[in-house]
């Protein structure tokens, strides 16, 4: 009995001693245990996020006795704290220190951000600087040679979230597209991607190009713009395969599997971190007769329709004009859906709620309108959710795309 009393005495000195030894060697690393007991490894983040904007001895040299032009829009900023609650806008802080800008470039929703989705952005003249803004969501999307003369570089430092038909990345191909055919520079000052923690989608047919989907990647592409542009030009993507001069200022401290809460709202109708998260997933209800939640307080958090069974969504609500939503789809009129507004963080593209609104909407002939195609960037997707396929089996369609594009990737990446 004393044999196996000591026996069991050594057994777990051995077993404390181990233990303690796997707990020193994870460092800075703390420890989950999911429901299979399985060990899941989180770095735990030390440094502050240091988005390239506030690296400004990185590039002021780059714009030393420079012309130059910047698009940007509100979320073109410079943190003045680590909480990233206090800021100045780039191009103010830019005139501030001496930096010679001469115009700049507004996307969608404007220089201030605050325009419709699709509404047209007119050229104007900044009431607090006095430059004049040039839109590229107007007459043009593209910069034209005239709007480019006697410019030496061009700043391209917006804010993303990450899915392909959010048309800030399209304006980024422009802008390199019109640099490298008229010899100007372009500096992409980079920031964190909020769904860059996944990849999810279709990728795009070349045949379905739109400015909501200009490149053959899912509809998430776990990319920031800074890797994103490099790509664009790596691959060629550019009009006759022309190269821009291309420098990217990376975000410092940056992990993609870290979660990165946008200080400043991306567009009038991402107000969010869940907004933003469930984007990629309700954005496809912009091309059916399903409102997407435009014309409330939670805008991409709620979805309904008039067309929708009220006895299966039993949640209701009534779209209404607001910032970013001047005449929202089915305004005034009792939209039947779904509340996602508590929704857990989504680390996939979830097609549930479009496949469950189909299925229970009552004429289904009437359900799709033809922007959905663009925004699938293929023609398959519909008809997989028209014959019944359910989710997992349009995903199984999905996955050599999705192999093949983490792989053509690759050499771009900047970020674990």
């Amino acid at each position: 009995m004393k044999s196996l009393e000591i026996k069991n005495r050594i057994l777990l000195l051995n077993i404390a001693f181990y233990s303690c030894c796997f707990i020193a060697c994870l460092g800075n690393k703390s420890v989950e245990i999911n429901d299979d007991t399985a060990i899941v490894s989180k770095e735990v983040h030390s440094e502050p996020i240091k988005v390239g904007a506030n690296q400004t001895e990185k590039y002021l040299p780059l714009l030393k006795n420079k012309r130059i032009a910047v698009v940007a829009n509100q979320t073109s900023v410079i943190f003045k704290n680590e909480q990233q609650s206090q800021y100045t806008h780039l191009v103010d802080s830019l005139l501030s220190l001496g930096v010679n800008i001469i115009k700049v470039f507004a996307p969608e929703h404007g220089f201030r951000g605050t325009a419709d989705a699709g509404e047209l952005i007119k050229d104007g003249r900044d009431s607090k600087t006095g430059l004049p803004i040039i839109s590229l969501y107007g007459n043009n999307k593209k910069p034209t040679k005239q709007q480019l003369e006697n410019l030496d570089l061009v700043i391209f430092d917006i804010q993303d979230v990450g899915a392909r038909f959010y048309t800030y990345i399209s304006t980024l191909h422009y802008v390199m597209e019109a640099g490298a055919e008229n010899n100007i520079e372009i500096l992409v000052l980079d920031r964190p991607n909020p769904n860059g923690h996944y990849t999810d989608g279709p990728v795009l047919e070349p045949e379905h190009q739109s400015f909501v989907g200009m490149h053959p990647v899912p509809v998430v592409h776990g990319m920031t713009i800074g890797e994103y542009a490099q790509m664009i030009n790596g691959e060629g993507w550019l009009n006759n395969k022309t190269q821009a001069k291309l420098s990217v200022i990376p975000v410092a401290n940056y992990k993609k599997v870290l979660a990165y809460s946008l200080p400043i709202k991306p567009s009038p109708n991402l107000p969010n971190d869940t907004a933003i998260n469930l984007y990629p997933s309700l954005c496809f209800f912009e091309g059916t007769n399903v409102n997407a939640g435009r014309g409330t307080s939670k805008q991409f958090q709620v979805f309904g329709s008039p067309f929708l069974d009220k006895a299966v969504f039993e949640f209701n609500y009534i779209p209404q004009p607001n910032e970013g939503a001047k005449s929202p789809k089915h305004m005034g009129v009792i939209c039947h859906g779904m509340d996602l507004s508590e929704s857990e963080t989504l680390d996939y593209l979830d097609l549930s709620y479009l496949i469950m609104a189909y299925k229970n909407t009552n004429d289904q002939s009437k359900f799709f309108n033809d922007f959905f195609t663009k925004l699938a960037g293929n023609t398959s997707l519909q008809k997989q959710i028209e014959t019944g396929m359910n989710s997992e089996e349009i995903k199984k369609t999905w996955q050599q795309g999705l192999n093949d594009f983490i792989k053509m990737r690759q050499p771009y990446i900047l970020y674990d």
